[in-house]
């Protein structure tokens, strides 16, 4: 399960914006009054003792002035601050604006690292070496993000290891949500001079065990509270899905997408089909479904632009499966950072992924880690204005 570890080198000039934390507001470039500075969550509303761990907020930044928040709570992103066509700096990642919030029972996994198995396992049992392992069932029928209490839940020890590079470990131990083997888990989140936010996963394991870590990132490229998401012209570089029953478990095919509104080969509208009458989109109550991505390596997997801010977000990843998530679950019980609530199709996310309930389903990919295996896999979501 080991891939290859690079980033992509495509170099965007954008100017230097600010120096900061994420106590502070940014301060406005001296050379255009235009530029809006940029609100910063209050860091002090992260500070708290969980499960005897210290909680805490991490700014990175690099020099075009492109900027991200973490907490160590869930290893979760709180706000992702990027240009947009005018050089107004948007903070196109929907966050909450406290340790408290994060931990409150609405939680929809804003921005958190997902783990120790991504996604859903139906029934929550999978069979491994011959031996019926049962999980937490927390979706319906199902085991969802890990189980009750998965890495989006638990305390990182965070290392800073300079202003633009975040490490993030956790020990999740054998028997953790039902899981077998000692995992050591990693996660290196880096800003690059080329405006991408790269994510390094890492893990080994005691014994024989699944693995399937993502981010829960929900995007608004328009920025956060700006509305609806229907408008974010979005395209996938895969041919074929994976369909799912009623409670949202894969069939076992591998469908085309082409005739269906699942078909993003082309640039499309998020919200042109997504109301349309068909099975799928009624099982996944809209988007809510795995992408079987072309080619391999690290790979172009998709693009989205915000139709107001002319924002350009690319996915690249080494992983086979993109879940797009159309924000069909929200329902404005959540207030973000910045006062808005977490309102109906607000938002996206695009988690990078092996296929849902591949555990128990032997065409999928693999996930499982043995012990002496090294799990290492790169996302990067990257950043730039249409042309």
């Amino acid at each position: 399960m080991r891939r290859n570890n690079f980033s992509i080198a495509l170099l965007l000039a954008l100017p230097s914006v600010f120096t900061g934390s994420c106590a502070d507001e940014a301060k406005q470039p001296e050379h255009t009054a235009a530029v809006r500075s940029i609100q910063l969550p209050d860091s002090t509303k992260f500070q708290a003792s969980i499960d005897g761990k210290q909680t805490r907020l991490y700014t990175l930044k690099n020099s075009n002035g492109v900027t991200a928040c973490f907490t160590n709570f869930g290893g979760r992103l709180v706000g992702l601050w990027v240009p947009d066509s005018a050089g107004n700096f948007i903070d196109v990642a929907i966050g909450l604006g406290s340790v408290q919030d994060y931990a409150g029972p609405d939680d929809a996994y804003f921005g958190a690292s997902i783990g120790r198995y991504g996604n859903r396992i139906a029934k929550g049992k999978f069979t491994l070496e011959g031996k019926q392992y049962s999980l937490f069932i927390n979706n319906g029928v199902n085991t969802l993000h890990g189980g009750r209490k998965g890495f989006s839940a638990v305390v990182w020890d965070a290392e800073q290891l300079n202003d633009s590079t975040l490490k993030l470990s956790y020990l999740s131990k054998d028997g953790e949500e039902g899981y077998p083997g000692n995992l050591t888990v990693s996660i290196i989140y880096s800003l690059t001079e080329n405006n991408e936010l790269r994510m390094q996963y890492a893990a080994t394991t005691d014994k024989t065990t699944i693995v399937n870590l993502t981010n829960h990132a929900y995007f608004n490229l328009n920025g956060e509270g700006s509305g609806s998401i229907g408008d974010h012209l979005l395209t996938i570089d895969a041919e074929r899905y994976t369909p799912v029953d009623s409670t949202l478990i894969p069939t076992g095919e591998l469908a085309p997408v082409a005739g269906t509104p699942f078909d993003f080969t082309k640039p499309v509208t998020i919200g042109s089909r997504w109301n349309e009458a068909n099975e799928q989109l009624k099982n996944g109550g809209g988007y809510d479904h795995n992408f079987v991505l072309n080619g391999s390596g690290l790979k172009p997997a998709a693009r989205v632009v915000g139709d107001k801010s002319g924002i350009v977000m690319e996915v690249f990843t080494e992983e086979p499966g993109l879940q797009f998530y159309g924000g069909n679950f929200m329902a404005g019980k959540n207030t973000l950072k910045q006062g808005a609530k977490d309102e109906y199709r607000t938002a996206f996310c695009l988690e990078t992924q092996h296929f849902p309930d591949s555990p128990n389903q032997p065409s999928f990919p693999s996930t499982v880690l043995k012990p002496g295996a090294n799990y290492v896999t790169v996302s990067v979501y990257k950043f730039s204005v249409r042309q």
